[in-house]
């Protein structure tokens, strides 16, 4: 993007790893944004090398020096991913209209940045458009048309950018799920019995806190408000988290860990019309969804909550 400065707002999410944070903050420097959000969680309690390590991200992300306008939240106690997470969004959201976030350990691809910036002015006023997702799920296969991006149903949240005019539907307490259970309106929305199976037990976890999480909450969102993500044709984002102390992406061997990215050509090639691809939605379902399964999930956060309390006891 040579040396001009990125003009659309930036929330970078930090919490404990530096390593990765550095290498995705190496990123944001290459293009110079004008606007730098950073949020950070606290140290979690019973972790001794949690203070160490969050002070470590902190002078990471304290490292810019390019003209540029920054403006933190670094909470002093852990809030954990749920809270966190979200809160920091809300944050970000009260004070822009619109912009890009960034988890730490998702790495983008350089052209990602011009892809969101271009989609958000695009897409600003329009009301069936919730999201501008990095992510590409589709593993090679082929897309069915020569534009840039296709409209899906799924939001995925590693390297996006959205509008406050979104945002502001979002409820991380989802106090609307057991209205829309009980009615059914799943089945409406979803295409067979196997997916309102799987949505009905995710959302079931998620509201009763077996799932520690915030994104699952803004698919509800995407559900209630009939949004439709925006999904480029190559991927370009690359998740490198993946670890066994990683919060949710905790398998190394995933299919989706460190995904290769590629650079989408800009200025876009627009689609002529605003229709899900339910063919790429449902390898979106078969490829990755299906291979990671509720159980495992629950299992982990299950595990986690264990440790923690193990490593409190011995203190």
């Amino acid at each position: 993007m040579d040396n001009k400065a990125f003009s659309v707002p930036i929330l970078f999410l930090v919490f404990n790893r530096p390593d990765t944070t550095k290498t995705v903050f190496e990123k944001i420097r290459k293009i110079r944004p004008a606007r730098l959000f950073i949020a950070a969680d606290g140290p979690r309690a019973g972790r001794e090398d949690d203070a160490q390590k969050c002070a470590e991200v902190k002078r990471i992300v304290g490292g810019v020096d390019w003209p540029c306008e920054v403006t933190t939240l670094f909470r002093e106690k852990n809030l954990g991913c749920r809270k966190a997470l979200s809160s920091a969004i809300t944050w970000f959201f009260e004070q822009v209209e619109e912009g890009v976030i960034l988890e730490d350990d998702c790495m983008p691809d350089i052209s990602f940045f011009a892809y969101a910036g271009e989609l958000l002015e695009r897409y600003r006023n329009d009301e069936r458009i919730g999201m501008i997702c990095g992510t590409n799920l589709q593993f090679g296969a082929r897309p069915r048309t020569d534009f840039s991006y296709y409209f899906s149903r799924y939001n995925h949240v590693w390297g996006w950018a959205g509008w406050r005019r979104v945002w502001r539907n979002y409820d991380v307490d989802m106090k609307m799920w057991n209205e829309i259970k009980s009615g059914g309106w799943l089945n409406d929305f979803m295409d067979n019995v196997a997916q309102v199976k799987y949505w009905t037990g995710v959302f079931d976890a998620v509201s009763q806190n077996q799932i520690n999480t915030w994104d699952y909450q803004l698919f509800l969102t995407f559900i209630m408000n009939n949004y439709l993500s925006i999904i480029p044709n190559v991927n370009l984002i690359s998740n490198i988290g993946y670890s066994k102390d990683a919060t949710h992406t905790f398998d190394e061997k995933d299919i989706v860990s460190k995904m290769k990215t590629e650079s989408i050509e800009c200025p876009l090639r627009h689609p002529n019309f605003i229709i899900r691809d339910k063919t790429a939605d449902e390898r979106v379902e078969k490829v990755f969804f299906r291979s990671h399964g509720l159980i495992e999930l629950i299992k982990h956060n299950v595990k986690t909550s264990i440790k923690k309390v193990l490593k409190i006891k011995k203190r």
